[in-house]
């Protein structure tokens, strides 16, 4: 099945699920469960065949092959939202079992005609997830979906949706190795999760390899149940096969004491940026402060191991502001992290799934190394294509737009939009980490003096004048 057919039974789902009254949203949790089971039903068939002792997971009447486009109607309703949620929801006894039930605690059948879920399965039913082609494909299909609903469709959802150019960038200036633990302790669909198992697949050569790939490789954790579903699908589309993504609330963690085991090689991550429901989750931190970005930052410290490696996203605030937590966090961050580069992205880099519109946060880039005091910080200012201002929705950053900035870091080079702050120069300014590009200040042409004052004259001229006309309409 090629791409565009896939394509096209996933918007004939989506027509079906928005004709029966969903929105966006709601088609797409509808759409993720259902998928999921599908997949995981496929995935088991498999299982059978290379392990003919294997026990599935699921009771017999729950698996999907026994009930999809077997019910419809009424019957078929009554089943999803009577039965069979609520067993998924309640299953316990082993790890594969409760991650499950995690995921569908809070999911619901949205549809409201029992008809049109069935016409929704059965399209689904023509998708088979044996075929590595069609699993490929899809995955392709569905990360389309979630950046056009997830990034630009109503609420918070593109707080869970990172462009995906500015992912690979990101992995690339980590180089994660094969055999590192990797967290985004904020995985939302899984994005940096999925990408950086693209980095390292072609990397493995051995069985062992590709098993630690698969097994011990990539963690995830999210609160929200959505996009806990989201993510645990997006990640399975695209070849990891049990993704250790789990229900946690990253900012309830006791960061005090967290054992060696339990910390990680790589965290790669973009927290939420002052969501509401986030930020009453910070009632208890370990640092008093109601931001979930300078939040975000802290965990991420915490939970890295000796020589770890972080790269997060974080708005513009967080780097200028000196008082209060800000200068705790920051203080830390310089004498016990090598904070090692900052990328400064333009406003629009997150048009494109900006749920508010707009232009999208400005945002920068923070990369740093735990256990190495910072001695300077290699920032880089990035900049849209020539001839445009700014990037928008319908034309998003692309790839190619952050290639320069991948080329220059690597010889940590100086140039015009690229620079060395040493970090004393840091603390003489109350450790502001905002990029002021001091090229750029020195591209600027001044005027003469002489033609300054000729300048200052004409202007005062023109007042003069004006005053002069006020006067006579007042008299």
């Amino acid at each position: 099945m090629n791409r565009q057919e896939l394509k096209n039974k996933i918007n004939r789902c989506c027509d079906i699920m928005r004709d029966d009254g969903l929105v966006p949203l709601q088609y797409v949790e509808q759409l993720s469960w259902l998928l999921f089971l599908k997949l995981f039903d496929d995935w088991e068939r498999q299982q059978k065949v290379l392990k003919p002792d294997y026990q599935p997971i699921f009771e017999e009447k729950y698996r999907w092959q026994n009930w999809a486009n077997k019910i419809t109607g009424a019957e078929l309703k009554e089943f999803t939202e009577r039965d069979l949620i609520p067993y998924l929801a309640n299953l316990s006894g082993t790890p594969q079992k409760a991650k499950i039930a995690s995921i569908f605690k809070e999911i619901k059948d949205h549809m409201r005609s029992g008809y049109s879920l069935a016409e929704v399965i059965e399209v689904i039913n023509g998708i088979d997830f044996s075929n590595p082609e069609d699993t490929q494909v899809l995955s392709v299909a569905y990360e389309e979906l979630l950046m056009f609903t997830c990034g630009q469709k109503g609420g918070g959802a593109g707080e869970f949706y990172t462009p995906r150019p500015i992912v690979r960038f990101m992995i690339k200036i980590i180089d994660p190795k094969i055999g590192e633990k990797i967290l985004d302790p904020f995985s939302g669909s899984a994005g940096f999760l999925v990408e950086s198992y693209k980095y390292l697949r072609d990397k493995a050569k051995t069985l062992k390899e590709h098993k630690i790939l698969q097994e011990e490789t990539f963690y995830g954790q999210e609160l929200k149940s959505f996009p806990l579903i989201v993510g645990t699908l997006n990640a399975m589309l695209h070849g990891i096969e049990s993704p250790n993504i789990i229900s946690a609330n990253s900012f309830a963690e006791d960061l005090r004491s967290i054992p060696e085991e339990r910390r990680y090689n790589v965290i790669l991550t973009n927290p939420p940026f002052g969501g509401k429901a986030a930020k009453r989750s910070l009632a208890t931190f370990v640092i008093k402060t109601s931001d979930t970005e300078l939040a975000g930052l802290y965990c991420c410290m915490k939970k890295l191991k000796t020589s770890g490696r972080c790269g997060i996203v974080q708005p513009e605030g967080v780097l200028f502001r000196t008082s209060g937590a800000y200068l705790k966090v920051k203080k830390e961050l310089l004498e016990n992290y090598n904070l090692y580069a900052i990328i400064s992205l333009p406003s629009g880099a997150f048009a494109n799934v900006s749920p508010k519109g707009g232009t999208g946060p400005k945002t920068n880039l923070l990369f740093f190394e735990k256990g190495i005091p910072t001695k300077e910080i290699w920032y880089y200012e990035l900049t849209p294509p020539e001839g445009r201002k700014t990037y928008t929705k319908t034309r998003p950053i692309k790839d190619e737009d952050l290639e320069d900035a991948n080329k220059k870091w690597q010889k940590r080079e100086i140039s015009k939009n690229s620079w060395i702050v040493r970090v004393e120069d840091i603390i003489k300014h109350d450790y502001d980490l905002s990029a002021k590009n001091p090229n750029r200040v020195k591209g600027v042409i001044y005027k003469p003096p002489k033609k300054l004052v000729e300048g200052v004259l004409q202007e005062e001229e023109k007042i003069a004048i004006i005053v002069r006309e006020i006067k006579n309409i007042l008299k």
